[in-house]
């Protein structure tokens, strides 16, 4: 019988300790091409700032697909921007298992994601952590990326100070300018709702890693020319070449898929400056998913 799990019921389920390892499996699987796949299909719901994805795969033992919601006036009325329920069918039978709120999966498996590429692409004495953001994936970044660095600084901007001194004062940072929060910063996460540039490649210090989360769709970014300009790294090179402004619209050249770092097919040195371009695919949400669902299931 098909289960339905709320979000209480996702958290109570799901750890960082047992998706960063489900994740990791997923991008090798992902990159290795035993992952069926399409890049999101996007549609575009009445007006500005309202749009419906749709994110199906195969993965595994299991078949099921996100349908997720991204309505940025939600801000207004106190709601969540990105909202999403999850569908798990058993790929053997084609039997629907568990259909499950995908708000949290997201939140939590898009940060798991930026702590791996963060343990793969910076360095391990990274000490100082800039984040551009102040909303839930800042917060859920700040946690994740902790778990992989022993971070001793943190810095925080936001458009809005009040929401900067407010993030900061949770996680015992430092509200300051965009521009000062990224000079001198070991790893850096923009997590804003910029259209345009808010990330100069001039503040970057040499070897500084990004995880550039933001910005999706083709003709929109957080990240300038010369920013991008570095070694860029992202989940899929195919969905990148189709839903990334801060790669079209640079002409940056990708130089890896996470998948093959992790699978030893690729390397990368941590002493160079590099980019993680974060779109999220289906797969990370399947197998996020599929640790909720073993969990519940025992």
């Amino acid at each position: 019988m098909n289960r339905f799990l709320d979000e209480a019921q996702v958290g109570a389920a799901l750890s960082w300790g047992r998706l960063i390892p489900e994740l990791e499996r997923a991008l090798i699987s992902f990159s290795a091409g035993l992952v069926t796949q399409p890049v999101r299909t996007i549609l575009n719901v009445s007006s500005h700032g309202k749009r419906f994805g749709i994110m199906p795969a195969v993965y595994g033992n299991v078949v099921g697909a996100k349908l997720v919601t991204v309505f940025d006036g939600n801000t207004t009325l106190q709601l969540p921007t990105h909202q999403a329920i999850i569908q798990l069918f058993d790929a053997r039978t084609g039997t629907p298992l568990a259909t499950m709120d995908g708000r949290l999966i997201t939140e939590m498996r898009t940060a798991a994601v930026s702590a791996i590429a963060t343990r793969l692409l910076s360095n391990a004495d990274a000490r100082v952590l800039a984040v551009l953001g102040s909303g839930v994936q800042a917060r859920s970044h700040i946690h994740a990326i902790r778990l992989v660095r022993n971070i001793e600084e943190i810095r925080i901007w936001s458009r809005t100070r009040e929401h900067a001194e407010r993030l900061a004062n949770e996680v015992g940072g430092h509200a300051m300018s965009a521009e000062q929060a990224v000079e001198g910063a070991d790893i850096v996460v923009a997590v804003t709702a910029a259209r345009e540039p808010i990330l100069y490649g001039r503040w970057l210090k040499p070897g500084a890693h990004v995880n550039a989360v933001g910005a999706v769709g083709p003709s929109v970014r957080e990240l300038d020319d010369e920013a991008m300009a570095n070694i860029v790294v992202v989940e899929s090179r195919e969905a990148a070449l189709k839903e990334s402004g801060d790669i079209l619209l640079s002409h940056a050249f990708i130089e890896s898929e996470l998948g093959e770092l992790l699978a030893g097919t690729k390397q990368i040195h941590p002493s160079q400056t590099t980019i993680y371009k974060s779109l999220g695919i289906a797969v990370e949400d399947l197998a996020a998913a599929k640790v909720v669902w073993s969990a519940v299931s025992l």
